[in-house]
């Protein structure tokens, strides 16, 4: 698996792209992710990456992600980890081949470092005593 400074590296590619850049948890996502802490987030990536990615053909591919109703979905498509397309452009995932086991950990660590950045963010940004995030 790739080293956390490299995976911070791809995940800022990812979003800074106009696409990537158009996501960031937000309310009820935002709150799901807060409320239930980076393991479950991290539980619940590896389920959709198991489900929607592992496959070397994976139905509907491309897409399989929607765009909102979880962190999972939200993260996915802010770092480029949404579709096997987009694993291949953007983090040399091959497709065509199932997924191993290191490359369905990777993913996962992708996803969950994106939704552990986005929190440390809004926390970062919060006034004291405030229910709301504000621009930093």
């Amino acid at each position: 698996m790739a080293d956390l400074a490299e995976i911070d590296e791809r995940i800022d590619r990812a979003s800074a792209r106009p696409f990537g850049r158009r996501f960031h948890l937000v309310g009820r996502e935002r709150a799901t992710a807060e409320l239930r802490g980076p393991q479950t987030m991290r539980a619940h990536a590896g389920e959709i990456v198991a489900a929607r990615l592992a496959p070397a053909e994976p139905p509907n591919d491309g897409r399989q992600t929607p765009y909102r109703n979880h962190p999972v979905f939200v993260a996915q498509h802010a770092t480029a980890t949404c579709c096997r397309s987009c694993l291949e452009r953007w983090h040399g995932i091959a497709k065509g081949q199932r997924l191993d086991r290191d490359e369905r950990a990777y993913v996962v660590e992708v996803i969950g470092r994106w939704i552990d950045r986005e929190l440390a963010n809004s926390f970062a940004g919060r006034n004291p005593g405030s229910s709301t995030s504000r621009p930093v």
